[in-house]
């Protein structure tokens, strides 16, 4: 090594560089002392929250004047967080926060710095990320047959903020031990988020599911716990072994928790305070350790009132508590989900689907998806078995849509024909198509219906329907 060559020398230059260069190319950038009050600010910055003087937010506590930062956190913690969303005044943003420490390891202080004033350029990233890990995974998990979870934390696609808050509540919980309570509707991904958890805690073990409304209550007790030999009639000669058991130092998902009798209730609680079971009609018992991963639809704490849900169970479950999001809340996912889903769609039927539509996103966008993820899942899967072409269009999606549930958009005529540069017969024909779309949406895809609404006899709109392969 060069005896001019001086590594403390070149460590403090790139640092300094490392912050000058960050200052110049975010939106933004401030500092905080370890208490949290401001001490530096720059004009970038200053002018993005809309204050004019650096003099009206110097010295004032950062939750004051930016409610929604983390910069407390990272004080507290000591660990950046690198990536992250903030909602501000005026939408959303993408934000770094670094911690700044002493020679002695130190938190005195915190960067924090506005990478972008806008989620709208990361969508089409973050969506072609989404996809690639997605085939990641799959190819992963073709590699290696025993592996026990098929989802992670990726899978749950999505830009909202809901949808990131979703995320980093689970790797939290990944990185516990503690009972998780997953609520949310009916296709929302509670079992992808599920396994996400126990994929991302490192567990090399089980992950075992069982849905409680698919198991008759009358083999419940012999499901969960097992049974000794000849312990009921027609039971195996062999015994059973239960899910507890076989989750025993791993995951145990019970999923529609809600639905679980009293009866097993009261025994599934003495697993959890006592970690040890007896399988039916046997006198052994078995020490157990594992993770009880909960989801329900239902409102457990509407259950406990009626006395339809013990109070002690449920606390023991709602330790670690995450609220997944129907999908009519995080509508702003709709694009990057729904490329998502066509990736993985495109790959298990051996199409060719490279993308969809502008004209069909904003179609979806206004639905108001009563059956969540899984319904937009299962609308996309059947408009990539009928679509014509590589790319999923709006004609495409108007077919698949549901004729009853959701409410679906009452226009279609956003944004706009294009008629410039068509020939006059081109022309027609699009306003045609378009008035034809929009009569079908406004009649739930009813063709009788629709050609009422447009005055023509149904045979004349059943021709066109033909003409324009709709």
């Amino acid at each position: 090594m060069s005896e001019n060559f001086n590594v403390e020398s070149v460590y403090k230059m790139a640092i300094s560089s490392f912050f000058e260069t960050f200052e110049k190319v975010a939106e933004g950038g401030l500092a905080t002392d370890a208490a949290g009050k401001i001490v530096w600010i720059n004009q970038k910055y200053l002018e993005f929250l809309g204050i004019e003087e650096a003099a009206d937010v110097l010295d004032k506590d950062i939750k004051k004047i930016i409610p929604n930062s983390l910069i407390p956190e990272v004080l507290s913690t000591g660990k950046p967080i690198l990536f992250d969303a903030m909602e501000y005044s005026k939408g959303w943003c993408v934000v770094s926060r670094f911690p700044i420490k002493d020679q002695n390891g130190q938190v005195v202080g915190a960067f924090g710095f506005v990478l972008y004033d806008s989620l709208d350029e990361l969508g089409p990233i973050i969506g072609k990320i989404q996809s690639l890990r997605n085939e990641l995974l799959f190819v992963r998990g073709e590699l290696s047959k025993s592996r026990r979870t098929k989802y992670s934390f990726h899978q749950f696609a999505g830009i909202s903020a809901a949808a990131s808050k979703v995320r980093r509540e689970g790797r939290m919980a990944a990185s516990k031990s503690a009972t998780v309570l997953l609520h949310g509707e009916t296709g929302t991904g509670k079992e992808l988020i599920a396994q996400s958890i126990h994929a991302a805690s490192g567990s090399l073990m089980n992950f075992v599911a069982v849905n409680m409304a698919s198991v008759p209550e009358s083999l419940m007790e012999a499901e969960f716990f097992g049974a000794a030999p000849g312990a009921y009639t027609g039971a195996d000669r062999k015994g059973r072994v239960g899910k507890i058991e076989l989750a025993n130092g791993g995951t145990l998902f019970l999923d529609e928790v809600g639905d679980m009798p009293l009866s097993l209730q009261a025994k599934l609680l003495r697993v959890l305070q006592e970690r040890e079971l007896e399988p039916l009609g046997s006198n052994k018992v078995i020490p157990v350790d594992l993770r009880i991963i909960a989801a329900t639809s239902k409102d457990l704490q509407a259950m406990v009132k009626r006395g339809d849900f013990r109070s002690d169970l449920y606390y023991r479950l709602n330790v670690f508590p995450i609220e997944i999001p129907p999908l009519r809340q995080r509508l702003e996912d709709i694009p990057v989900l729904s490329q998502f889903l066509l990736d993985e769609i495109a790959h298990r039927h051996g199409l060719d689907i490279l993308g969809i539509d502008e004209g069909a996103i904003d179609y979806l966008s206004k639905y108001t998806w009563p059956g969540n993820v899984r319904e937009l899942g299962n609308i996309l899967e059947r408009a990539s078995l009928w679509a014509k072409d590589q790319k999923i269009e709006l004609v495409d999606v108007v077919n698949c849509m549901p004729k009853e549930g959701g409410q679906v958009p009452s226009t279609l005529a956003e944004p706009g024909i294009k008629l410039k540069g068509k020939t006059m017969a081109e022309a027609v024909a699009a306003v045609e198509k378009t008035m034809i779309l929009d009569a079908l949406a406004q009649a739930s895809g009813k063709k009788v219906a629709a050609a009422r609404l447009l005055g023509v006899p149904t045979s004349t709109f059943y021709n066109k329907l033909l003409e324009y392969r709709i």
